[in-house]
């Protein structure tokens, strides 16, 4: 059997008798190539009807639509567009001149690649990376999880644990193929593989040291999900340590491709892009790049130009193997004229024409840099084996940092935010006083209990089969029975406040906090 359909358990496609005699083995091929499709596609139905993925439209993706006052892209929108550009690329792949690499690799198929995009951004949490960030502080700081809370891992936890699927077992039960293409950071926080990628010279894209906390900035896999990373990368013999399978490669530049274009559309709408702005930022750095290059930047630095020379110089330093100054030049370029003389040279009014020049530059863009997509056996240690061609890479990078200058920074969003975060403390806070009030315990919502004894019960295990890995966030051991039975807590409690929507949430730390009035309040439910 083909070790990418293995599920975790003993579900698996079979050959029929009559498909092994028929023909010689052409019947049986023809056969193992219906029930590979069919054990794909049942994997990316098996997402598609998760609660998980439902909850991912009400889950933000870079602001909330009450706080913006119109449509805009949530997690689920962001997600099913992700997934049409993967499966392109897919597609464009199997039908070129890589074929042949793609499956000396261990495959390209599209259905897993659709599969992998569909689930990608299920780990998300609530209020989008600020929630990443905030529940990641307190895993480590409040309960002594040494890994923290990562999105990437929070997804590969719930197909292979959170999530149910059948009457027996957790998890979805989804195929390696799938599971692997899902590992976008194949090694844990600390730890595993060994040597780990933080301590390397030259770390993988995200497996540096984070700007928080001890270990890779970036990772796919808990501690107590480390053995399901194993055997699913076991499946793959042919892509090296640190690597991302082909088809996660091709779901990680879709995204990249995605995440680019899709937030200025929502921006651009609400007017927060500004072409005055826009324009100061990129003409400055075009007309005084050789200027700019020779100067020492203060850090309270903000002259027109400045970012961009800054986002120049981190990725000459961070990116040396793709690095080229002539192409970023270009592609400061090229993002300008189709920002500033074309979508943001009208303001938006919501007529036909405003919609068609979105709907214009967005599509010239994605297919650009679809066509520009290349595979290679022996990618750089920073790279996939599929990535963006070298003037395409600089491009996304500009289009990130328009998104990220001209959106992220915005003190307004800052003031949202820090509400945000106080809402998710002081819930994690209440549902930790919840479980350990000897008196009202018993009333705990039953899933938060649930998650706690499946938790605490994992950690159990990896205290009997691999107790080094069980250290706290300053490397001492963490695996007495105490210890257990806190890290089981804290990773259940995040584990139930990352299912969340945005919506329940807020109105959960509400209650908790004794500021909502009715008690049937629609969606404050726990």
């Amino acid at each position: 059997m083909d070790p990418r359909l293995a599920r975790r358990w003993a579900e698996v496609p079979t050959l029929s008798p009559a498909a092994v005699a028929a023909d010689g083995a052409r019947g049986a091929d023809a056969e193992l190539a219906a029930a590979t499709e069919g054990a794909f596609r049942d994997d990316l139905e098996r997402i598609r009807f998760s609660p998980y993925f439902s909850r991912l439209a009400a889950v933000t993706q870079v602001i909330s639509q009450g706080a913006s006052g119109q449509v805009v892209h949530n997690r689920l929108t962001h997600t099913v567009k992700v997934t049409s550009v993967a499966r392109a690329i897919a597609v464009g792949l199997r039908r070129g001149p890589y074929a042949q690499l793609a499956d000396d690799l261990g495959g390209c198929d599209a259905v897993v690649v659709q599969a992998a995009a569909s689930a990608h951004d299920l780990g998300h949490p609530p209020f989008g990376h600020l929630g990443e960030r905030i529940l990641d502080r307190i895993a480590r700081s409040r309960f002594g999880l040494a890994d923290g809370f990562e999105g990437n891992a929070q997804t590969f936890r719930i197909l292979t644990e959170l999530d149910v699927h059948g009457e027996s077992g957790e998890g979805l039960n989804l195929t390696a193929a799938v599971r692997a293409a899902v590992l976008k950071y194949p090694w844990s926080r600390l730890h595993v593989p060994d040597p780990h990628p933080s301590t390397l010279a030259q770390p993988p894209r995200g497996g540096g040291p984070g700007e928080e906390g001890a270990g890779s900035g970036k990772y796919s896999a808990y501690v107590l999900d480390v053995g399901e990373m194993r055997e699913v990368l076991a499946a793959y013999p042919k892509i090296g340590p640190l690597r991302q399978t082909v088809e996660c490669s091709v779901m990680d530049a879709a995204d990249d491709i995605a995440y680019s274009l899709h937030d200025l559309d929502d921006f651009h709408r609400a007017g927060v892009l500004q072409h005055a702005s826009v324009a100061a930022e990129f003409r400055s750095w075009l007309r005084r790049r050789a200027e700019f290059s020779r100067r020492t930047l203060p850090e309270d630095d903000r002259r027109p130009g400045v970012a961009l020379e800054r986002l120049r110089r981190r990725l000459q330093d961070r990116d040396e193997w793709i690095f080229q100054d002539e192409a970023f030049a270009v592609a400061v370029g090229r993002v300008a004229t189709d920002l500033l003389d074309g979508l943001l040279a009208v303001p938006f009014d919501s007529s036909l024409a405003a919609e068609r020049a979105i709907g214009t530059f967005t599509r010239s863009w994605i297919a650009h840099l679809q066509e520009s997509v290349e595979m290679t056996a022996d990618p750089p240690i920073r790279s996939g084996h599929v990535q963006l061609g070298r003037q395409a890479w600089h491009e996304v990078a500009v289009l990130k940092f328009v998104h990220q200058r001209f959106v992220l920074e915005r003190p307004d969003l800052a003031l949202y935010q820090r509400g945000q975060a106080q809402s998710l403390s002081s819930l994690v806070a209440d549902l930790e006083s919840w479980l350990t009030d000897p008196i009202d315990s018993g009333r705990a919502p039953r899933r938060l209990v649930d998650l706690v004894a499946l938790a605490t019960a994992g950690y159990r295990r990896v205290a009997r089969e691999e107790p080094e890995l069980l250290v706290g966030p300053t490397g001492e051991p963490m695996s007495g029975r105490e210890d257990i039975v806190r890290l089981g807590r804290g990773r259940g409690i995040i584990d139930y406040v990352a299912s969340l929507t945005d919506d329940r949430a807020g109105a959960a730390a509400r209650t908790l906090s004794g500021l909502t009035g009715q008690l049937f309040e629609a969606g404050s439910g726990l």
